[in-house]
């Protein structure tokens, strides 16, 4: 019953409201996924600085570990701190691996963890509906070239920050996706990659979609090879919305039970679980089609 979406600015312009228009999309799915909601939003770059957003925690008690985390982090060159609810974000020097910096940040606690990294990327993410995602974030002030967004009912997993979507490719920058459906072999990819020491925030099948992804772009494929090797690999129903630093994409599985709709015009690109999740956040005259089984789309700047 979870929605996604996805919206991309062709023209290459990054200044647009893509905050607002994916907000418009989620609160046309709210009734699909009332447990979380989050967004992940690709914004300017700045010369060699990425973007970090870290969660300080579950109890709610995040002074110290504020201080701690800051601490940490200016080791790696870090500065403009700021601080909404649970999130801490700011800038630090660009890095080839950041192996170190995720570890050190997430020293402090075991609840800590980093959320998202890259030049453009930014996830935000909570328990609730995106009405109260809004509330908390003012995610509709947000400008940007293209995100994706997710709302979620929760049929296997606890609601919690770290379980919402979307999920980071966890160590490889500007890399995120949502995903609606079931990967039924989750348990056998999840001990293939424990075994080479990947770690495992959740217990969300989602989230091996995102460590899948990002194993196969360091390997130095495509992204369209790395979406079509999760046709092939990924047992189950689902459909994914996949987003990088100038791409947005998505593929369907081979049953195409996990309803997709999509459409394009020369000025953008815009996806939904639901046609009035499009329709709701972007008027005009354009057609929606239905995603086909194994399709894939991608948009790059």
């Amino acid at each position: 019953m979870c929605g996604i979406v996805g919206y991309f600015e062709k023209t290459g312009a990054e200044n647009q409201p893509v905050g607002k228009v994916l907000l418009g999309m989620l609160d046309a799915l709210a009734c699909r996924g009332p447990d979380s909601a989050g967004v992940a939003l690709f914004g300017t770059a700045q010369a060699n600085q990425l973007v970090a957003r870290v969660k300080l925690g579950d109890n709610g008690d995040c002074a110290e570990r504020t201080l701690e985390v800051k601490a940490i982090a200016q080791k790696f060159g870090a500065k403009e701190f700021t601080q909404k609810g649970d999130y801490l974000r700011f800038m630090f020097e660009e890095r080839g691996d950041l192996k170190a910096f995720i570890s050190s940040i997430e020293s402090v606690a075991a609840d800590v963890e980093v959320v998202s990294v890259g030049r453009r990327l930014e996830i935000v993410k909570q328990v609730g509906s995106p009405a109260f995602l809004e509330q908390s974030f003012h995610i509709s002030g947000f400008y940007g070239g293209h995100g994706i967004g997710h709302t979620r009912l929760s049929t296997e997993s606890v609601v919690d920050l770290s379980h919402s979507q979307p999920f980071w490719g966890h160590g490889y920058p500007d890399l995120a996706i949502v995903h609606n459906g079931h990967i039924t072999n989750y348990h056998q990819l999840r001990r293939r990659y424990q075994e080479r020491g990947v770690r495992f925030y959740t217990e969300n099948d989602s989230e091996v979609v995102a460590i899948f992804l990002a194993d196969r772009l360091r390997q130095g494929i495509s992204l369209r090879a790395a979406m079509e090797s999760m046709i092939k690999e990924l047992d189950g129903s689902f459909s994914c919305l996949v987003a990088t630093e100038s791409a947005l994409g998505f593929v369907k599985d081979s049953f195409s039970f996990k309803p997709l709709l999509y459409t394009e015009t020369d000025r953008f690109a815009a996806v939904a679980t639901e046609e009035i999740a499009i329709r709701s956040a972007i008027p005009g005259d354009y057609e929606v089609r239905e995603g086909r089984a194994q399709e894939i789309q991608i948009w790059q700047t």
